[in-house]
């Protein structure tokens, strides 16, 4: 029996515990906000020093980026959606690359594309067929290295039943070069109730110390999708002798041509192997996948390394394309290809948002990589002209959510429409933190002596100069705000990634983690909470939705 000594220690205790439990209540963000309590007023979090973390990248020598395979054997392992949930594509890579200055590419024809694949990893019954390529990066300048890919493949696999788990090897039989055994499930079936558990969003990932902490969190998190919202690789912060730096122009001002070092990418593919192989990835290009080289070819290593759904989507271009998710649609959109009205783009967004039923597809969600609204001074409304033409139609039809990079932070937006607060506007939600080597974006437009010339504001491949004073609220007749915008809800300069769960066909859950926490620990989260009562399809953008500041 306890003792009169111990039951008064206990009584204490439990006293003790009673008075702290008020301020541990007060101290606990228990309660998550949602959209319908906005719009919010704006918040910052200071910047915290010592969470400038790790920015150097990996060495060529990390056994993580080193290749593992033999011969012809599959490696850089990846998967990737079709449009709907019966269909997957596996990409892979056999062969080696070559970087030099006399390079003989690999031919195709030597090497099948052939994924075994089932529901039981003891019968890999079904095989399927695809198409293989490479692609160079060449360079007419002396002095300057080129290159040449291992093989690359790209097999569909098609007739797969929805939220399934199965199993896959993929290579060429005939070489007895077969890949191990790896596994996927696929996505729900299109359906207002149906939905993948957790689809993370990150952005201008890379490949350093810090993007190695934003992989092993979010692995944690075990997503069912990914979304990389541009900038992969980094591989042109590099010249062709493999010398890199922070920032390209600022080391290398003279080159002939900004360079790159591609096997950056195969170091990128063989890192992000152990997840990709797993769980579907879904890229649109940024920036830093441009890659100029002879003959004015662009993008080569970004549309040859992925596999995407375009044709199953009505696209003719790897640069823009749409698939669904269970209940959501996905529209991945390119910011550095024609995205005038009258443009090839255009039209076919007008098009794939005219195909959307939402009584299947209720989640309407668009992702490109240059933010339209941003209130950091890094790349601050460097993509006005593509608001500009393409704001209006992805109002039109109740797009819910946006997710672009670029920015190299975080920061979520109250619902906003040109630059309005609108309830029927979408939520606007920057993750360009996922590590890269050029560091965070810190500075705000709205800090003293901060805001920048708005000449200097239109980026390289981002068309005209649109960008132009405010004409009304409190920032009329200025270029920035003094202030945080209103429609600025949260911005926080630190390195992480989020997490998008759809509950059902109104409610959804949004998560951002920041890499110097564990990776259970939130540091932003609000529920998404769509109204197609009061913001039904196809309204007028002159709607009875805008807030007056």
């Amino acid at each position: 029996f306890p003792t009169m000594k111990s039951l008064l220690s206990f009584q204490r205790s439990f006293i003790l515990l009673l008075n702290l439990l008020p301020l541990f209540l007060s101290s606990c963000n228990c309660h998550i906000p949602t959209t319908l309590e906005g719009p919010f007023l704006p918040v910052t979090v200071p910047f915290d020093v010592s969470t400038r973390g790790n920015t150097f990248d990996l060495p060529d020598t990390d056994p993580r980026v080193r290749r593992q395979v033999v011969g012809f054997e599959p490696e850089q392992i990846s998967l990737s959606l079709s449009s709907t949930h019966d269909s997957v594509w596996v990409s892979w890579i056999t062969g080696e690359f070559q970087i030099g200055y006399n390079i003989k590419p690999l031919d195709p024809k030597t090497v099948a594309s052939v994924v075994h694949y089932g529901t039981s990893r003891f019968e890999l019954g079904n095989e399927a067929e695809g198409q293989s390529l490479i692609y160079n990066q060449l360079y007419p300048f002396e002095g300057l290295q080129n290159y040449t890919s291992g093989i690359i493949h790209h097999v569909r696999l098609t007739g797969l039943e929805p939220s399934t788990l199965y199993y896959y090897q993929c290579g060429d039989p005939s070489l007895h070069a077969m890949s191990d055994i790896y596994y996927f499930r696929t996505m729900p079936i299109s359906g207002p109730q149906s939905y993948p558990g957790r689809i993370a969003i990150v952005g201008d990932l890379g490949l350093t110390y810090n993007t190695t902490t934003t992989i092993s969190h979010m692995t944690s998190n075990e997503p069912d999708l990914i979304l990389l919202i541009g900038d992969v690789s980094y591989a042109n912060l590099y010249l062709t002798n493999g010398t890199g730096s922070d920032c390209y122009s600022c080391s290398f001002p003279d080159t002939p041509i900004h360079e790159t070092y591609q096997p950056r990418w195969d170091y990128w593919g063989r890192f992000m192997q152990s997840l990709v192989s797993r769980v579907p990835i879904m890229v649109v290009e940024g920036n830093h996948e441009i890659e100029l080289q002879a003959g004015n070819k662009t993008f080569e290593a970004y549309s040859s390394r992925f596999a995407f759904p375009s044709e199953e989507s009505g696209s003719p271009s790897t640069f823009y394309y749409s698939f669904n998710a269970g209940g959501v649609h996905f529209i991945m959109l390119g910011g550095y290809i024609n995205y005038d009205k009258t443009g090839e783009q255009y039209r076919w967004l007008e098009r794939d948002l005219a195909n959307v039923d939402r009584s299947t597809t209720p989640w309407l969600v668009a992702t490109w990589h240059p933010p339209w609204y941003s209130t950091y001074v890094a790349h601050y409304r460097e993509a006005e002209c593509m608001r500009v033409e393409m704001e209006e139609l992805l109002y039109s039809y109740s797009v819910d959510i946006v997710f672009n990079g670029h920015v190299h932070a975080y920061e979520r937006s109250n619902r906003v429409y040109n630059y309005k607060l609108d309830s029927c506007g979408p939520v606007h939600i920057a993750v360009g933190d996922g590590g890269n080597r050029e560091k965070m974006s810190i500075p705000f437009v709205d800090e003293p002596g901060h805001c920048p010339d708005p000449e200097t504001t239109p980026g390289s491949y981002m068309g005209d100069f649109c960008a132009t004073n405010f004409t009304s609220g409190p920032a009329a007749g200025k270029f920035c705000w003094d202030r945080q915008a209103d429609y600025s809800a949260f911005r926080e300069s630190s390195f992480g990634y989020g997490i998008f769960e759809v509950k059902n066909e109104t409610w959804a859950l949004w998560t951002w983690y920041r890499n110097q926490d564990s990776y259970k620990e939130v540091g932003d989260q609000i529920y998404i909470v769509r109204q197609p009562d009061i913001c039904p399809v196809g309204q007028r953008v002159y709607s009875n939705c805008v807030a007056s500041f």
